[in-house]
């Protein structure tokens, strides 16, 4: 027994020598650093905050590079001039009534200088969306600007701001508005961490966005129910890219097993949402990666960047932990140290504003609530409407997108000529060329996205609808009959820069396809190849559309 005890002795006392050693200089293994708890949302409120911002600062972007020429006191379609019809349908009084019609800020400026504060909205915006994203701070305050800057230009963008990644930008942003503390600017705020509610409305936003897609899809066009779609959508998309050259070339069953992934991540996928923690992540990773390729294959302005910022909200801190190395300790010490506040602090009693800040969260969630029944009522109808919104601040809307698809590719291509006579033979009729819709048949597609040029995709639509139903087609033509600098420049190229305005222009409608790689037209550097339908509207000089105009109200432009 006694040799037994001191055998014991001698292995109890081997781990207290090993420490000695290791006390005297011997390398100590590294604590493995805490694990992030599941449950909490102090990374996806900074990631959500970020992409938000990145969103509205180009959006913003492009409002200040375009609305001028589109929008402003010589634009296509004048703001000044929408605002006083409006004005005018209201007996000449702006009340509540014009402002529900129309909510903007706009109602409240000196329209004499509209440019001015068209530019004004635009440069705000930009300086605030940029501190957001350089900083990853935000309030209430700067969320709530950043909304009501884009609601200001949405309701008097016309026909130019009139799709569904509009009102979704907006639905996006006033969830941001209840991410933040109400003054405090910090990345890591702590006595606001962010609210499930609010968390669950970003969830159920992007639970709309791609249900409503796909069931808009299978109730319209019944190519999405054949599984053809996809032969025609990369040629007749309102503005294809490069790689969309390429995969329309792709074989029928490749075609096909595209249209059944599209409709198992519009229809099956969103459902993941609301099966436990595991099943939300796995929705949030399709659904980006879903968002990825469209962004390849496509030009769809911010649609599909924006698209991705709901789905953020799919991954709580434990999810997001895991994209941090172990040696950037920041972010995950901030929300491990908050984490831990939030444990030693349950059981005590709350701040008086922080039952404050329960009350708005439970206030936001009952609205959402409330807005979405028509909402839902429009999803579960067989006549469901596409990008659609109830409620004039556009706080909860209904999405869609290619419930139907067009089988062939039509432009309008617009042309000038100096010529005097028009109908003369041998009148010279040159092209103006458009930023980025097809036009040239040897420049390549391009890639733009998440920018967006307004008009190349407004001419898309003209395209297969006729000039009656877009006036505003008629007076672009007016304004290059004037070689007007501002709308011009909307265009890649004027065939008449340096020289004298044109003395005609005309709309002829050409019927586009791609060319075949490795083909004819391919080798002559040919991106597409094109036949003439016929003209899309006829010769115009300015002096026959000035009845034209004075009905419209439009000022005749002064040839420059």
């Amino acid at each position: 027994m006694a040799a037994s005890d001191g055998g014991l002795r001698r292995r109890r006392g081997r781990p207290e020598e090993e420490a000695e050693e290791k006390e005297a200089g011997q390398p100590h293994a590294e604590p493995l650093p805490p694990a992030l708890r599941p449950g909490t949302f102090w990374m996806a409120r900074l990631a959500l905050l970020r992409a938000t911002a990145a969103v509205y600062f180009v959006a913003f972007l492009v409002a200040y590079h375009q609305n001028k020429p589109l929008i402003g006191e010589k634009g296509l379609l004048p703001a000044k001039l929408f605002l006083e019809n409006i004005r005018r349908h209201f007996r000449g009084k702006i009340n509540m009534e014009a402002f529900s019609y129309a909510p903007t800020l706009f109602w409240f400026l000196d329209w004499s200088s509209m440019d001015g504060a068209l530019d004004g909205f635009a440069l705000a915006g930009l300086a605030l969306a940029a501190f957001v994203v350089v900083t990853g701070c935000a309030n209430m305050v700067l969320m709530m600007a950043l909304w009501a800057l884009y609601l200001s230009l949405i309701n008097v963008g016309q026909t130019w701001y009139s799709f569904g990644w509009e009102s979704q930008l907006l639905e996006t942003g006033f969830l941001g508005i209840f991410l933040c503390p109400l003054w405090t600017l910090s990345q890591w705020p702590r006595r606001t961490p962010p609210s499930r509610i609010v968390i669950w409305g970003y969830r159920w936003l992007i639970f709309r966005i791609m249900l409503g897609a796909g069931l808009i899809k299978i109730r319209g066009d019944r190519c999405w129910r054949e599984l053809t779609c996809m032969n025609y959508h990369y040629e007749t998309q309102p503005v294809p890219n490069p790689i969309a050259f390429y995969m329309h070339r792709s074989p029928w069953w490749f075609h096909q097993f595209e249209t059944l992934v599209n409709h198992f991540v519009e229809l099956a996928v969103p459902f993941f949402v609301f099966l436990g923690r595991r099943m939300c992540i796995l929705h949030g990773v399709l659904q980006i990666l879903f968002q990825v390729l469209l962004i390849v294959s496509g030009n769809l302005s911010f649609l599909n960047w924006l698209t991705i910022v709901p789905s953020l909200a799919c991954f709580d801190d434990a999810a997001l932990g895991s994209l941090f190395s172990s040696k950037d300790k920041r972010a995950k010490s901030q929300v491990l140290a908050m984490q831990r506040e939030e444990s030693e602090g349950k059981g005590r009693a709350l701040p008086y504003g922080c039952y404050v800040r329960k009350v708005v969260n439970i206030s936001f969630g009952v609205l959402i609530a409330c807005l979405s029944v028509p909402v839902v009522v429009n999803l579960l109808s067989s006549h469901q409407l596409m990008n659609t919104s109830f409620n004039p601040l556009r706080i909860v809307n209904t999405y869609g997108a290619f419930g139907s698809v067009t089988k062939e590719r039509t432009e309008v291509v617009i042309q000038g000529t100096s010529s005097p006579d028009p109908g003369d033979p041998a009148a010279v009729w040159e092209e103006y060329e458009f930023k980025c819709k097809p036009g040239d048949l040897r420049r390549r597609p391009c890639f733009i996205s998440p920018y967006h040029y307004r008009l190349d995709w407004l001419m898309w639509f003209a395209a297969f609808q006729t000039y009656e139903q877009n006036e505003w087609i008629i007076h672009l033509a007016g304004k290059l009959l004037a070689n007007e600098k501002e709308v011009l420049s909307l265009m890649a190229s004027n065939p008449f820069e340096g020289k004298a305005p044109p003395r005609w222009v005309r709309g002829e409608h050409f019927r586009y396809k791609f060319s075949r790689p490795g083909g004819k037209h391919a080798g002559e550097g040919k991106w597409w190849i094109r036949k003439r339908i016929g003209p899309y509207f006829p010769p115009v000089n300015l002096e026959g559309l000035k009845k034209y105009f004075e009905a419209r109200e439009w000022p005749l432009p002064a040839r420059n």
